[in-house]
């Protein structure tokens, strides 16, 4: 497939999609598809859904942008929603993840007044701009761009240990991933988030969760740090949050917005009327219903996986719809997802030998089931033996 003109920062596959509908989509050709990407966690609610799409045309209609510069009630709708779930207090909007990453890192060393130390976990991504970047625990990602801002250190993921021993007088934030989604959908131990809310306290360090990926419901609670029960001092999201249309958010505590004015930072499009409609309208839909549903549906596929005792399957983690799946050395992630992308489903991969299955949550569990049969396929035929 040619692709003129476009810098090549992506490898693609050769399928050009021209329609979508609930977890579907269709290619050029019309063959159909099943939606285990979501966009890499971005489309929860699936495509073309009726009242997002009906929020986001009633704003068309009216207007698309007007800048920051004045009052939208929308957009402190929007935050009010996010700081009752989040319990936090104030929002600051942009357009992704790594846009809100990079808010929090300033609002971070803003507050810590001189305190400047950002300590982050390998394996960890936050994202590709310069700080993010930097924050950012897998070096691959960094090679050529060196050199990175300073002020950044890296430690073992669930290591709380390491992570006490790398604190000094100049540490003013950590940033973890409750569950590291590029590194491999990794888990950490049990009670190392609830153990790094109380490091982070007990030394007057600010906790920053990364709830780019995990957030908006993914997991089967509207932030994943819940299923912990603890309160981060901020927290970013994006990819979910407006169901496909560019939005990103960072989420203070009142301690952190105190030190935020006019002029402290900013966004020409960040919170713009049309991606704040979907979001309200995102938020409104992910009720305590559809974070059960979420919940029963990753337990369904979950157990379905383990279920097809595949002796190449290595690991399987993850929580609600956000489950990697660990293949034995040898078996490519990317092989497989090339082989269920010709049988009709989209999957992600996490490095070479991780699948990420990220399905919408709106998927039932009739496709749950087509989906674990084309898997035991494509992976019975790349192994020439049967399960």
């Amino acid at each position: 497939m040619n692709y003129s003109g476009l810098l090549n920062t992506y490898s693609r596959y050769p399928v050009e999609f021209s329609a979508g509908s609930g977890a579907y989509l269709y290619d050029d050709t019309g063959k159909e598809y099943v939606d285990f990407l979501c966009g890499i966690a971005v489309t929860g609610f699936g495509h073309n859904h009726p009242e997002i799409k009906n929020a986001v045309l009633k704003q068309v209609d009216s207007f698309w942008h007007v800048s920051n510069l004045f009052t939208s009630t929308p957009q402190q709708n929007l935050a009010k929603k996010l700081a009752r779930h989040s319990g936090l207090d104030s929002v600051f909007f942009c357009n992704s993840g790594t846009e809100a990453v990079e808010a929090a890192i300033k609002f971070a060393r803003k507050w810590g007044k001189g305190k400047y130390e950002i300590i982050s976990a390998l394996g960890g991504f936050h994202g590709r701009t310069y700080g993010s970047l930097s924050a950012t625990g897998n070096y691959k990602f960094a090679e050529g761009f060196e050199p990175l801002v300073p002020g950044f250190k890296h430690v073992d993921y669930g290591n709380i240990s390491a992570l006490e021993a790398a604190i000094t007088a100049d540490t003013a934030a950590v940033i973890v991933e409750t569950i590291q989604g590029e590194g491999g959908v990794i888990t950490p131990p049990q009670n190392y988030i609830k153990d790094l809310r109380a490091l982070c306290s007990a030394n007057n360090v600010l906790l920053i969760i990364d709830e780019v990926q995990t957030g908006i419901g993914r997991t089967g609670k509207f932030f994943s740090y819940q299923h912990e029960e603890i309160i981060p001092d901020i927290v970013t999201v994006a990819k979910g949050i407006a169901n496909g249309i560019p939005l990103g958010a960072t989420i203070c505590s009142k301690e952190v917005a105190e030190v935020i004015k006019p002029g402290s930072h900013g966004s020409t499009f960040g919170g713009n009327p049309i991606a704040i409609a979907a979001a309200n309208k995102v938020v409104d839909l992910l009720d305590e219903e559809q974070l059960n549903n979420i919940t029963e549906l990753g337990k369904t596929l979950m157990d379905g996986l383990y279920g097809l005792d595949i002796p190449q399957i290595k690991n399987i983690r993850g929580r609600g719809l956000m489950i990697g799946i660990e293949f034995a050395a040898g078996i490519s992630s990317k092989q497989i997802a090339s082989k269920l992308l010709e049988k009709g489903f989209l999957v992600g991969t996490s490095g070479d030998n991780v699948l990420r299955i990220l399905p919408p949550f709106i998927i039932t569990k009739t496709e749950i089931m087509k989906f674990l049969l084309a898997f035991r396929r494509v992976i019975s035929d790349i192994s020439g033996k049967q399960f």
